[in-house]
């Protein structure tokens, strides 16, 4: 089969290789990959990875083989999965736990928007627990994680802040933003929870805005700046508030299950997914870069032939 691997000598350190096929566990099925999307903490794997290692997480397709157990999706059935690594490839073994089956209103490419940005936001704000009637704040709210945690809490009854660039205010308010506020600085606190992916000063401004009791979930540092974080920036006003960190990876099992909840709210136009740009698999390099650039809004799907 063919494969998107790193190669330290290509551009973009990717080159399309041939693999062998991938070979299944009893639980796992064979899914023939139709389209899958960029996540940016596959930046940092495409910088640090060794060559050979193929990347991938979010993907979507057929399942060309069912799980020999007797789980999961029967052949046939389009689907939608998260897997830790080599999804950019043109079959993965998935773990059918990881499956979610896709309504035939949703189509490949926003559906593959969902597995790591979707089950992020879902997850994410569980932490704060029963949202209806709770003020919510979400840093870095432009980006594919920050629109579906808007929608999401909107959902569940929360009072959303979301802090973005001015270019970007009108979308999160049709999202259902309450407040857009350009700076951490300018929302108006407390608040029961925080969902936060900036760090550095926009992590220290966001303990001094959340509440007694409240919790701080940190999913990311897109500013690569560290927080000096001490006892004193807590007492007085912030007591009992609490520091979560988060990765997809540690956030607990049936996954599948998460991503079928979502898929079931896009379907019923209840959640956005929106695909900003589509390539083909072989034009990668043009969606990493826009992505590196940060010159859309959304998410960018590769087509598989």
């Amino acid at each position: 089969m063919l494969a998107l691997a790193i190669s330290s000598d290509s551009p973009n350190r990717l080159k399309l290789i041939q693999a062998d096929e991938p070979s299944c566990d009893a639980n796992e099925a064979l899914v023939a990959i139709h389209a899958t999307s960029l996540n940016r903490g596959e930046l940092r794997l495409l910088a640090i990875r060794p060559d050979g290692w193929i990347p991938g997480q979010d993907i979507v397709g057929i399942v060309e083989r069912a799980a020999a157990d007797g789980s999961g999706p029967a052949a046939g059935t389009r689907v939608a999965a998260l897997v830790d690594q080599a999804g950019w490839a043109e079959h993965v073994a998935v773990p059918t736990d990881r499956l979610a089956v896709i309504p035939d209103e949703v189509s490949f490419a926003s559906a593959a928007t969902l597995p790591v940005a979707g089950t992020t936001a879902l997850r994410t704000l569980r932490h704060g627990g029963d949202l209806a009637g709770q003020r919510i704040l979400i840093t870095g709210a432009s980006g594919a994680v920050g629109r579906f945690q808007i929608q999401i809490a909107r959902e569940q009854g929360a009072s959303v802040t979301a802090i973005a660039s001015a270019p970007h205010h009108d979308d999160l308010r049709n999202l259902g933003a309450g407040q857009v506020v350009e700076s951490i600085e300018l929302a108006e606190g407390p608040f029961s929870l925080i969902t936060e992916s900036v760090g550095g000063k926009s992590l220290a401004a966001g303990i001094e805005r959340v509440a007694p009791g409240g919790t701080i979930v940190m999913f990311g540092s897109s500013s690569g700046e560290l927080t000096p974080v001490g006892f004193r920036q807590f007492v007085p006003g912030h007591e009992g508030a609490k520091l979560q960190t988060f990765a997809y990876y540690s956030s607990g099992s049936a996954i599948g299950a998460d991503i079928a909840a979502l898929l079931d709210l896009v379907a019923a136009g209840r959640l956005e997914t929106r695909v900003a740009m589509t390539v083909p698999w072989t034009d990668i390099g043009q969606a990493l870069d826009a992505l590196r650039q940060r010159s859309f809004s959304g998410k960018a799907a590769l087509t598989v032939a």
